[in-house]
Parts: structure tokens; C-alpha cells; sequence
């Protein structure tokens, strides 16, 4: 099998078969100039997002209506209105006006109230394992030679992407994967959920001081582990949750299922006043462990590490002062109707009948596509009026005109404060901190998770905001971005904004407790 020149290269994205039996796995130098490249139907979704039929219906139809049955109720014509307070029957009149548009302004109160409920982010917990289960760069090297179900170059292919990867000698992997010979079995991956998943519950529960029984919704997140009963059943039996509690169970949606689970409990809680609901994200590795030679398959071998995050959603009016953040958007694109995004991240067997999940040569390019789709969709929500009409002037210049204009490339830096970006590689780091134009301040959470816990999936955008939090960067009124891409292909956004500083003393039950001080690191190249 030929050798790859990895000093030319990056983290694995493009697969080229050479023959029936030998693959070559390329990295993309750099993701699709999305920004450089906008369909127009996405900015108008945006915008129809932002101007629904109730916002249009608001301020086109019932503002100019009630200002017109005020002025009709009060009597009063236009030449009359310097007359009011002189003439006492025309103060007579206007008063009975003014009595009537005081029973319209009521009602157009009693709609205000019921207008839908804010969703508050109380808290979060991110899981941090016993030191026993930190694995570092060389130990995992060591582990992977000493298995022998790898061959000499897979094991050279490992060692070449994990001196690249961005991952720092302090990651965790679970017990089944490290026991010699490794226990992938059932049993050890419940072991290994039960661990995340109610090590996160019980910090959660301990920092909020809410009863288990108070939660009225409950969604568990895994992508590759689905047992039977469910992961969310398992939380239930544990914490002995209410017989009418309401829980969901996501699985095969991979690192962006997160979001997906925060955009489920917004429509839960819209719909249901007076709610408490639970997200738990979490991936569960031990019986993905990918034991074969298929370079497409080794990448997760190299990124994936244990954790897992629980946060705590409510809509009660009275948790706004003690909540750290309320949601604002959320924003989700799904481009699985395309095959080449169905396809380019993909559970199989290789030729030798192990299962793992290979990496398409498309994989680059359709992550750049959904992207750019979300980012397209998201800029009229959250970016200022300058930057939009700059934005619009020029994509209507060359969209409608042909004009061939430079695209206007929207500063998203105006638009927040801080950016959670998936820790799911260096690479796509590095090409999407390009692409924004952000500076190494606001990619350093997603670079510093990356090094500190590896990619955890789902719940790395939680040990990003923890380590903002950790830092002591969260004012009140800042606003927060977390982006994050998974397989179907799906890339999904949330925009936070904090309603309170979260000074770094606050720092008990952060992950990043022991070891903030210590970063930002300088993570090499090789």
C-alpha cells in the first residue's frame, strides 16, 4: 500500500481509492469559500424568520389600527387637537375616547402576555472522568501497537494524524477500550453511559437544587450507541423521574445532535408553561472502537474521546434572575436529500467485515455547502443593519444586475461576543477561523477543548462555554454562537445571550476548574 506524505497534508477528509484493496486518504487544504458563494433563497428564509406573520401582522396591521380607533374614539379631528385642554365638552369627549382605547390597550395587553414564553438556560454540567482514564498522544500510540489488529502502516497512519490532530496528552478514553486486551462489550458500554451521563445529571442537579422530580421533559443525545432499554429510560430508572415525564431519545445524528435536542426543548417548553427539561449529550465510543486497516475509518480512532454534557432548559418567569443565559435562535439545516451528503460520513463494514464509520472524499465540500447554507440563514437574524444592507446591496448587485462584484463577506464579529465552534478537527478550525476572519481569542475555546478533551461530539460546545465561563469572558448582554456539523449531513446554530456576568470564582463544577490557569497552550504542528 503506498505511504502518504503527511507533512503535505492535513487531517483526514478525502478518500481516493487506489485499487480494490489500498486507499489514499487526503485532506483538503483548506474548506469551499462559502461566504464567496450565497443563494438567494437562504437569506430570504433567514429573513422569514425573522419577519413571521405575527411580527408583520403586529406592526402593519394592529399598531396602525389601534392608533386609528384611538384617534376615531377620542372625537378629536385634526384641527381640534390645540383645542383639547380649553374647550371642556371636547376634554368631555376625549375623555370617554381615552376610557375606550384604555379597554383596547388592556386587551392588547392580555395578548402581549400570552405571546410565547422566553426559554432560560438555567445551567450546564460538563462530565470530567477519574484522572485513571487520561490517555495521552503517546499512550495512545503505545496502546495501538501493542493490540496487534493493526497493520504497520495503520499504526504509522495513526501516529502521523495524532501529532497533527490538536489533542493534548490529557483526554479520556473509557475503560473497555484500555483493558488489556480491550472489553468491547454491553456491558462495559452501559458502564460507560451510566458514568457520563449521571456524572453530568448529578453535578447538574447539585449546582441548580432542582428535584428530580420537578423535570417535565427529558432528551438524551448518542449518535452511535442506542440499547434497548433507551439511554434516557436509564436516566428515568436512576434518578426515579415522574411517571409523566416526557423524554426523547436521539441517536445517528451525530456531533450537531446537540443543538437538535436544545431546538427540540424550545418547542417543548413554547408549548408547555411553567417546564423544567433536561438535555443530556453524550457519545459513547466503547463499542465504536474501529479495529481494522481502512484508513477512512482510523480518523475516529485518532479525535474521539469520552465526555458529556447535561444543561437545564426552563420557561418559569422566576428562574430569569438566577439563569445564566436565554436562547434567542436556533437555526438548523439538513442537506441529506443530496447523496453525496447522505453519504460522505457512513457507518459500514470494511472489506474484512469490521464496522466503523469511513469518511467520504466529498466530506470537506459538503460540510462547506451546509455552512454556508446555515451562515446564509442566520446573518438576518443576528447581524446589524449596516451589515446586512451592505450584504443585500451587493448579492442584489450581482444576483439581479450580474453585476461581477467582489461578494460582501459579513463581519460576524459584530454580531457576538463569543464563538462555540464544534471541536471536531484542527483542520476545519483552522479553515473556518479563515473564512469568518476571527482572531485567535474567539477560536481558543473550541482550539483549547480540542486539546484539553479531544472531540466529545455532541457535548464539545458545552467545554467551550465552560471554558469561556472559566476565563471570566461572560458579561451580561453578551452573545453567544454555537455551531456545530454532524453526518446526514446536518449543520445546526444557536445564538445565547448571558443575562448575567458569570465571573471566573464561579467556577465550581466546571470541568476547567483544575486546570484553566494552565491555558491557552501552544498546540505544535507536529
Amino acid at each position: 500500500m503506498a505511504s502518504i506524505d503527511m507533512d503535505k497534508e492535513r487531517l483526514t477528509a478525502e478518500v481516493a481509492f487506489t485499487d480494490s484493496s489500498s486507499v489514499v486518504i487526503k485532506i483538503r487544504r483548506r474548506l469551499p469559500d462559502f461566504l464567496q458563494s450565497v443563494k438567494l433563497k437562504y437569506v430570504k428564509l433567514g429573513y422569514g424568520y425573522s419577519c413571521n406573520l405575527s411580527t408583520i401582522l403586529m406592526f402593519v396591521v394592529v399598531l396602525p389600527l389601534f392608533g386609528a380607533t384611538l384617534f376615531q374614539l377620542s372625537g378629536l379631528r385634526f384641527d381640534q387637537i390645540s383645542d383639547i385642554w380649553t374647550s371642556r365638552a371636547l376634554l368631555l369627549d376625549t375623555a370617554t375616547g381615552l376610557t375606550c382605547s384604555a379597554i383596547l390597550l388592556f386587551l392588547l395587553g392580555l395578548s402581549w402576555a400570552k405571546r410565547p414564553r422566553p426559554v432560560y438556560l438555567v445551567d450546564f454540567t460538563c462530565y470530567k472522568p477519574e484522572d485513571e482514564r487520561k490517555m495521552s498522544v503517546e499512550s495512545f500510540l503505545k496502546m495501538t501497537e501493542d493490540n496487534g489488529s493493526f497493520g504497520e502502516e495503520a499504526v504509522q497512519f495513526q501516529r502521523r494524524i495524532s501529532t497533527r490532530s490538536g489533542l493534548g496528552d490529557e483526554t479520556y478514553l473509557p475503560t473497555g477500550i484500555t483493558s488489556r486486551p480491550p472489553n468491547l462489550c454491553m456491558k462495559e458500554a452501559r458502564a460507560e453511559a451510566e458514568a457520563v451521563m449521571f456524572g453530568a445529571v448529578d453535578s447538574l442537579l447539585q449546582k441548580t437544587g432542582i428535584r428530580p422530580q420537578e423535570i417535565g421533559f427529558l432528551i438524551v443525545n448518542c449518535s452511535l450507541f442506542c440499547p434497548t432499554p433507551s439511554l434516557s429510560s436509564m436516566i428515568v430508572n436512576h434518578y426515579k423521574l415522574r411517571p409523566d415525564i416526557k423524554s426523547f431519545n436521539l441517536s445517528g445524528m451525530g456531533c450537531s445532535a446537540g443543538l437538535i435536542s436544545i431546538d427540540l426543548a424550545k418547542d417543548l417548553l413554547k408549548a408547555n408553561p411553567n417546564s423544567y427539561a433536561v438535555v443530556v449529550s453524550t457519545e459513547n465510543i466503547t463499542l465504536n472502537w474501529y479495529f481494522g486497516n481502512d484508513r477512512s475509518m482510523l480518523l475516529c480512532n485518532c479525535i474521539f474521546r469520552m465526555g458529556g454534557a447535561a444543561i437545564l432548559l426552563s420557561n418559569k418567569r422566576r428562574d430569569r434572575g438566577r439563569s445564566k443565559y436565554e436562547l434567542v435562535h436556533t437555526v438548523r439545516t439538513h442537506k441529506g436529500a443530496d447523496d453525496n451528503s447522505y453519504n460522505c460520513v457512513y457507518q459500514r463494514e470494511d472489506d474484512k467485515g469490521t464496522v466503523g464509520v469511513s469518511l467520504a472524499r466529498e466530506l470537506m465540500a459538503v460540510a462547506g455547502d451546509a455552512l454556508k447554507t446555515n451562515i446564509t440563514t442566520l446573518g438576518p437574524l443576528v447581524l446589524p443593519l449596516s451589515e446586512q444592507l451592505m450584504f443585500f446591496i451587493t448579492l442584489v448587485r450581482k444576483k439581479v444586475f450580474k453585476a461581477k462584484v467582489k461578494p460582501y463577506i459579513p463581519d460576524f464579529k459584530l454580531a457576538f461576543e463569543h464563538f462555540c465552534i464544534h471541536a471536531g478537527g484542527r483542520a476545519v478550525l483552522d479553515e473556518l477561523q479563515k473564512n469568518l476572519e476571527l482572531s485567535e481569542w474567539h477560536m481558543e475555546p473550541s482550539r483549547m477543548t480540542l486539546h484539553r478533551f479531544g472531540n466529545t461530539s455532541s457535548s464539545s460546545l458545552w467545554y467551550e462555554l465552560a471554558y469561556t465561563e472559566a476565563k471570566g469572558r461572560v458579561s451580561r448582554g453578551d452573545r453567544v454562537w454555537q455551531i456545530a456539523f454532524g453526518s446526514g449531513f446536518k449543520c445546526n446554530s444557536a445564538v445565547w445571550r448571558a443575562l448575567r456576568a458569570v465571573p471566573a470564582s464561579e467556577i465550581k463544577g466546571n470541568p476547567w476548574d483544575d486546570c484553566v490557569h494552565r491555558y491557552p497552550v501552544k498546540v505544535p504542528l507536529s
